[in-house]
């Protein structure tokens, strides 16, 4: 299983009072953008529905979408990536800034295993002689 983790900002859970556009996914993580589905950057701002479930066995439908105008309107500005429709499982799960967004997802499954676990708890962690944690950016870490 894979399981890649993230570190919650202010403007992740909302309480920066700014729209939130959903949560930031790094472009420069090959890993990371390859657990995910793939999006064709030749389309214009192509996207994923991602079933997901939850812990109490909630199931879930998230919108995994590369925001690329830069590359497709003259004043286009945008190139990232964001999982998105996220904000009412977050509210939900009562997250907070410093909590951390869990989505893991066994090889050939078709869901995807989303959680919160909060601050001052700790993230499952890897036995010592196990998988190793590591930071990549933007608040996301992954397990192997």
């Amino acid at each position: 299983m894979k399981k890649f983790l993230k570190t919650l900002s202010a403007n992740d859970v909302g309480s920066t009072g700014a729209h939130m556009g959903g949560i930031l996914i790094p472009k420069g993580d090959a890993e990371l953008l390859a657990f995910l589905p793939r999006l064709d950057p030749k389309e214009y701002n192509p996207d994923e529905w991602i079933q997901c479930v939850t812990p109490d066995g909630r199931e879930l439908r998230l919108r995994y979408v590369y925001y690329n105008n830069r590359f497709h309107k003259p004043k286009g500005t945008r190139n990232e990536y964001r999982i998105t429709h996220l904000t009412k499982f977050l509210r939900m799960e009562g997250a907070k800034e410093g909590d951390t967004f869990e989505i893991s997802k066994e090889d050939g499954a078709a869901r995807y295993l989303i959680n919160v676990v909060k601050a001052e708890q700790e993230p499952d962690e890897p036995a010592d002689d196990g998988p190793v944690r590591i930071k990549i950016s933007n608040g996301w870490r992954r397990i192997h």
